[in-house]
């Protein structure tokens, strides 16, 4: 009879051991499946930029026309409007 119950015991705890396995190997594709869901989402913010308004570029290329003129630099309108654009796009 003793033989039984240490038997009983034993299994008792291989099924006790597998439930707690069970738990955890769900809590960690929990959490695999959060950081892969994370990753997308941080990569599109840094992606995503905002585009200045037309009037915004506009004025920025105006004024990189007027700096031209003054300091009497080579140059012509579209690198003016290109470089505003670069500006107000990497300030933004």
């Amino acid at each position: 009879m003793p033989a039984k119950k240490t038997t009983t015991k034993v299994a008792a705890k291989k099924v006790a051991t597998k439930i707690v396995a069970k738990k955890a190997s769900v809590k960690k594709s929990d959490k695999t499946t959060d950081k892969s869901a994370e990753k997308p989402a941080a990569k599109k913010a840094a992606v995503k930029k905002s585009i200045a308004s037309y009037e915004a570029i506009a004025h920025a290329a105006y004024l990189n026309y007027r700096r031209r003129m003054d300091l009497s630099l080579p140059g012509d309108h579209d690198a003016d409007w290109l470089e505003a654009v670069r500006s107000l796009s990497i300030g933004s």
